[in-house]
């Protein structure tokens, strides 16, 4: 596990001590040394070391990571380059091309909006290969837990987008009039219909960052497998 060295260290630090997380850590050691496990190992933390706790600007809250090989990197709905785009992402794509009139990229990397200040957060870092929701309840929820409530502790204008039931859950826990929070059922096939599709949560999160006077989420990903002709448009 990649330990974590930037501001979010001050919020870590007390839980690594907590009894849950001595055996929280005993499992996942257990977990990646007898199973296959998703994100490698290094990539757990990434959320953080992408997003440090004074950049945040927005928090996306998943539920725990892709467990097919070469998916998972330690942010929430994102997946390595090279991979097809899930299909809970593919209509977040297709709710940024209705709401902000962006294009659908050929990939499912979002680093670029962790680079931004989206804190892209699981609330389960880790995962048995092809088991979904397998390392549930072993103490992960409660660590992320803690960095919720560290973001809610921000004394600045912060956007939460709390997706699905699990996420929604959460608000409860935010208690900041600074904060904007924005609910939406998940965009999963199964639900994305009953009112993800239409939310606009993209074009409100922009809104409430720039009437607050911060630098807005440029959401579009862009391609990464630019053709010829595509090279020839950018150079005219």
């Amino acid at each position: 596990m990649g330990m974590i060295d930037n501001d979010w260290l001050e919020v870590v630090k007390p839980e690594l001590k907590k009894p849950y997380y001595q055996s929280l850590f005993q499992f996942v050691k257990q977990e990646y040394s007898t199973r296959i496990i998703y994100p490698p190992a290094e990539d757990i933390f990434n959320a953080f070391h992408f997003t440090p706790l004074h950049k945040v600007k927005v928090l996306i809250l998943g539920q725990d990571p892709y467990h097919n090989e070469n998916q998972a990197h330690g942010l929430s709905f994102s997946v390595k380059p090279g991979n097809d785009i899930p299909p809970s992402l593919k209509n977040i794509y297709k709710e940024l091309e209705d709401d902000l009139g962006l294009y659908i990229p050929d990939n499912g990397y979002l680093k670029k909006w962790a680079d931004q200040g989206v804190l892209m957060l699981n609330t389960v870092l880790t995962v048995r290969a092809h088991e979904a929701n397998s390392h549930q309840n072993h103490g992960w929820e409660q660590f992320t837990d803690a960095i919720i409530s560290a973001v809610d502790k921000q004394d600045r204008p912060i956007v939460y987008l709390l997706w699905g039931g699990p996420a929604r859950r959460k608000k409860s826990m935010l208690h900041n009039p600074k904060h904007l929070i924005l609910e939406a059922p998940h965009p999963s096939p199964l639900s994305a219909y009953r009112g993800f599709f239409g939310c606009k949560h993209f074009s409100k999160t922009n809104e409430f960052l720039m009437a607050n006077g911060i630098e807005p989420i440029d959401w579009q990903i862009d391609n990464l497998d630019i053709s010829p002709s595509t090279k020839v448009q950018k150079l005219l």
